[in-house]
């Protein structure tokens, strides 16, 4: 018996040492060359993932200097399957690189699915911006290397000091209704707008009151003011929306959930911008316009 078994054994083993030599269906050379970055074929999951440690950055949050093995390594995996690659990636950004970055990644086709922070009281302020895409393999590999590339590249130096008081605004309330298509209120020198939306938790209705909303405050004078907010958006409409706060400048600061459970599944997005009062507002409506019904 154990000598009918062994050769059937044996056999599994060769065939699964075998499996393992296979060439990667991808070109790896070409997606490195392509990204800019070295990477490692993960046999078990047919993955190719390339990896830049942020050496050029020296980041410390609580008096311990963080190191690229501790979570400051930006990577993108790329996979093969029904005759088109995807690829999943985590980019490191400091602040003030999460806009050209961002453009990086839109411009070459990638979609940016998240946002956010890892650590606390780092500086410089660190955040990781997650991006997704399907299509030719090195299509993708040189939209990672963009972001790589816009991740790392020295500031524009193009940031103005912003000497915006909400105690000196002179905003005209009446023209940002009309440029934003809702009634704000204002007081204390913020101009602040609210849209709701309607979601389902825990077999409940839950709109605005409850936080299913998209707002903005507006700050300053009809020539320039600041503005911050909220958009919420279904999954599906969260790609759209970026495009149009980028396209004229507006800067997304954070990309995640509110809620789990929810039906439909939603996304908050945050924003910050300065420029001239009106314009700001008529983005703001151009992204909620992108959204489904606010009712």
């Amino acid at each position: 018996m154990i000598l009918r078994v062994a050769p059937v054994l044996l056999a599994a083993g060769i065939a699964a040492a075998a499996r393992a030599q296979q060439p990667p269906p991808l070109d790896t050379a070409a997606i490195e060359k392509a990204a800019g970055a070295k990477g490692t074929w993960i046999a078990a999951e047919k993955v190719f993932k390339v990896s830049l440690p942020r050496t050029d950055l020296s980041v410390v949050a609580d008096g311990v200097k963080l190191t690229p093995p501790m979570g400051l390594t930006s990577w993108a995996a790329f996979g093969s399957g029904g005759g088109s690659a995807i690829v999943m990636g985590d980019v490191v950004v400091t602040e003030d690189r999460v806009a050209p970055a961002m453009d990086a990644a839109l411009a070459g086709g990638l979609e940016v699915t998240a946002l956010h922070n890892h650590f606390a009281g780092e500086t410089p302020r660190i955040m990781f911006m997650h991006v997704s895409g399907m299509g030719d393999a090195l299509r993708l590999a040189d939209a990672v290397g963009k972001v790589f590339a816009a991740s790392r590249a020295a500031p524009a130096g193009e940031t103005a000091t912003a000497s915006i008081d909400p105690s000196t605004s002179t905003l005209d309330p009446a023209a940002l209704d009309r440029a934003i298509g809702a009634k704000g209120d204002y007081a204390n020198g913020v101009y602040k707008v609210v849209v709701g939306r309607k979601a389902r938790m825990h077999g409940e209705t839950v709109g605005s009151a409850m936080g299913v909303n998209t707002w903005a405050a507006m700050a300053g004078t009809m020539d320039r003011a600041s503005v911050d907010g909220d958009v919420v958006m279904k999954e599906a409409e969260l790609q759209a929306v970026l495009r149009a706060l980028r396209k004229v400048g507006i800067r997304i600061v954070a990309i995640h959930n509110h809620m789990t459970g929810e039906e439909p599944r939603l996304v908050f997005l945050h924003y910050w911008s300065i420029g001239p009062a009106a314009s700001l507002a008529s983005a703001i409506r151009s992204a909620i316009a992108l959204t489904s019904s606010a009712s």
